[in-house]
């Protein structure tokens, strides 16, 4: 079987494999190759399953809130990201490692990104980017062919002789890298001859094992220069490679080199005493999904695959200081029976996504393949859409995500119902804050809010600062604000406040409508329930979509 592949759901598979969990993790990789979304029909054809297969594996993910069912569409949901993070917190690197990389990118003005080994490949489990219009696209999760990359070499300096076995088979059957859809297709050279990027892999590998270092020279694209250095754990081994990444319109590969080769080490050298340094990790309670699948298989009968369910559950079970398991130590976290976790258990080697050592299992970095690439590009809006959607659709009013942009509010995503009479404001709009429900409860958060000298937008506008910074005292007291007729006559709103994982407020939801609709008494016993909720929903996602990421707010 090639490396890098996740096998046919029944080739070659274990007498004692999942195969409903196998099933559903093709599933996953297909509409993590789609970039997170794809047609039923389309993931039919590209999985190789039934119809009736691949609706039931959908409708199992969609009951777990990991895809979304949009019309004929499956769509990825932030939630699934909880799989890579269970990696990511298991492999602690990047909850270690990630603000000495953001401080190495600030310094130096220039991209910077964390990389493991995943077989003969490169996987990413940090970005740190800048924002340039031409910039690095690379995801977190993303897989490279360690031979166009700088990591790559670095990775390959402690490869044994079946590895290199795997990279020789992996080319002969895969020589224009198809199956890294992060990597634009290899080719052959312009002069005709049968060398090709990679071919000088080995003596690159060499090179790097002499000085420590290693240089990607438009291996990737033409324009693409990066220079690596290998982050090493206390006993010597490699736990991660940083790499800088640049352009040529700013340096070339040498010039990489040689400017930014001492600060680099700097950076390094900090990196690792980070990791010598750092306390043990303190256990983290797992999801404990189990019988939250039993109650799903009893509600939905044979369109809820428990199997399918149950498997995922074991991918949860590791976490921030549960690295590496036990068999028991899985079904006593997943709650499942031993037998039932013994075969997720083999059913997860089988394809790639756990090790075993002995007694003990641990995530490898495939886990990240299962959409975590398309995921790691999802914005606040992104996430705030469909729990929007849906609250308009219950509340048959205007629903809004807004953010705090100095003294105003600026609406980032926005759902209208179809009325003959609507909320009329367009996404990127920007109002007053004081005048506005999105914009008092954000205001509300902020020890000093800033309040320009208020103008009167209507009869009703609060413009005296004392009694304004009454109003928002209010606010933070009740947890919702209520404007009526304040920005313009006629218009009624009422919002809540949405929070990071550290409780800052970093965005508001509101619904709005036509004050004849609805009393304010109405709106807080109608509508603030509904509001409430839909906060929490976009608040549960933010904070598996943000846990190991900046989740950009528009």
């Amino acid at each position: 079987m090639p490396p890098n592949v996740i096998p046919a759901p029944d080739s070659s598979a274990p007498a004692e494999a999942v195969a409903p969990l196998m099933r559903g993790l093709n599933v996953l990789r297909r509409l993590t190759d789609a970039d997170g979304s794809c047609s039923l029909s389309a993931l039919e054809r590209a999985s190789g399953l039934a119809r009736s297969t691949v609706d039931r594996i959908t409708a199992t993910l969609a009951r777990m809130e990991y895809v979304r069912l949009d019309g004929r569409d499956v769509v990825l949901a932030p939630r699934l990201m909880e799989l890579g993070n269970a990696y990511l917190a298991a492999l602690r690197l990047p909850t270690l490692l990630d603000a000495h990389a953001d401080a190495l990118a600030d310094e130096l003005d220039e991209s910077v990104s964390l990389a493991v080994a995943d077989l003969d490949g490169i996987r990413f489990i940090h970005q740190a980017t800048r924002r340039r219009a031409m910039s690095l696209s690379f995801r977190i999760g993303d897989l490279l062919p360690a031979e166009r990359t700088a990591p790559g070499p670095l990775f390959a300096t402690e490869w044994d002789e079946e590895d290199w076995a795997r990279w020789h088979a992996r080319r002969a059957t895969d020589p224009e890298d198809r199956r890294f859809p992060a990597v634009p297709a290899r080719s052959r050279p312009l002069d005709g001859s049968d060398r090709s990027v990679g071919d000088d892999f080995q003596e690159r590998t060499v090179q790097a094992r002499a000085q420590g270092w290693a240089l990607d020279d438009q291996l990737i694209e033409p324009g693409l220069v990066a220079l690596s250095l290998p982050v090493r754990e206390e006993d010597g081994r490699i736990a991660c490679v940083v790499s800088v990444v640049s352009h040529t319109s700013r340096h070339t590969a040498d010039d990489l080199r040689r400017a930014l080769l001492p600060r680099l080490r700097t950076a390094v050298a900090a990196m690792e005493r980070e990791l010598r340094e750092a306390p043990p990790a303190v256990p983290t309670a797992p999801s404990g999904l189990a019988a939250w699948t039993g109650a799903s298989k009893q509600e939905l009968g044979r369109e809820f695959v428990e199997s399918l369910a149950r498997g995922l559950t074991v991918i949860t079970s590791f976490g921030e200081g549960r690295s590496e398991l036990t068999l028991t130590e899985v079904a006593e976290a997943t709650g499942l029976a031993r037998a039932t976790a013994r075969r997720a258990l083999i059913t997860l080697e089988h394809l790639g996504y756990v090790t075993v050592r002995g007694r003990f299992f641990r995530l490898t970095p495939r886990v990240l393949g299962l959409g975590f690439p398309p995921l790691s590009r999802t914005t606040l809006s992104d996430i705030a859409i469909p729990h929007l959607t849906s609250l308009s659709d219950r509340v048959h009013e205007s629903t809004s995500l807004a953010v705090l942009t100095g003294d105003d509010i600026q609406y980032t995503a926005r759902v209208a119902p179809s009325r003959i009479m609507s909320v009329n404001i367009t996404v990127g709009a920007r109002l007053p804050a004081y005048a506005t429900s999105l914009g008092r409860v954000m205001l509300a958060d902020l020890p000093k809010p800033p309040l320009p000298e208020p103008a009167p937008l209507t009869r009703l506008t609060v413009t005296d600062p004392a009694e304004l910074r009454d109003v928002l005292e209010r606010v933070r007291r009740d947890g919702y604000a209520l404007v009526d007729g304040e920005l313009e006559e006629g218009l009624r709103s009422i919002a809540v406040p949405v929070r990071d994982h550290g409780g800052r407020v970093v965005a508001a939801v509101n619904v709005a409508m036509h004050s004849s609709r609805r009393t304010p008494e109405e709106c807080v016993t109608d509508i603030l329930p509904q509001l409430h909720a839909t906060a929490a929903r976009i608040e549960a996602d933010l904070r598996v979509a943000g846990r190991f990421r900046k989740v950009p707010r528009t």
